[in-house]
């Protein structure tokens, strides 16, 4: 059973989600599908796996609550636990703190964005989708600095400022979409 996955995956969701929207101290609930659950795991998801998690992350997140959703479960972390990624995570300089401010910005092409990537990595592996979802998808050949696949969409250029946004996956759920 491989748990360090999940926990990995649960700390940069929280990451990203403070780096958006601000660091209030706060618990967090974040949605995961049966299926994502089973790939961060490695494993059918069970009571046994959620209790491992649990006491295995328990030392640095607290005592996370979990409740079904509709197609998967609600993970929810404490504010101890929020306030342990807010304090170890990087403060400013990583990969996803860039990209989140890159896309802040007005004015940008999905090739500025994949620049970014290309600064962080060599090893970047690019591949224009055909379909409505989404323009590129992107990520790290290597895993890193991390591995994620970054789908990008571009968005008209309305008033003077084209716009890019991202839905970030693990390769597994990326394979799932069929987005190619």
């Amino acid at each position: 059973m491989e748990l360090t996955r999940l926990e990995r995956n649960l700390t940069d969701n929280i990451h990203e989600a403070q780096l958006k929207l601000g660091y209030d101290g706060r618990p967090m609930s974040l949605n995961y599908t049966l299926a994502s659950l089973v790939h961060l795991c490695g494993e059918p998801w069970s009571d046994e796996i959620w209790e491992s998690f649990r006491s295995a992350v328990q030392p640095r997140l607290g005592e996370l609550a979990i409740r079904p959703v509709s197609g998967g479960y609600c993970i929810t972390v404490p504010a101890e636990g929020t306030a342990y990624v807010h304090d170890n995570a990087p403060a400013e300089g990583d990969f996803i703190s860039e990209l989140i401010e890159k896309v802040r910005s007005h004015g940008i092409s999905a090739a500025d964005v994949i620049a970014l990537f290309r600064k962080y990595s060599d090893r970047v592996e690019v591949r224009e989708l055909s379909g409505e979802e989404a323009d590129y998808a992107v990520w790290f050949a290597d895993g890193e600095p991390d591995g994620y696949v970054y789908c990008l969409t571009e968005e008209p250029c309305m008033g003077g400022g084209c716009h890019v946004t991202y839905h970030r996956f693990i390769p597994e759920d990326y394979e799932d979409l069929g987005l190619e």
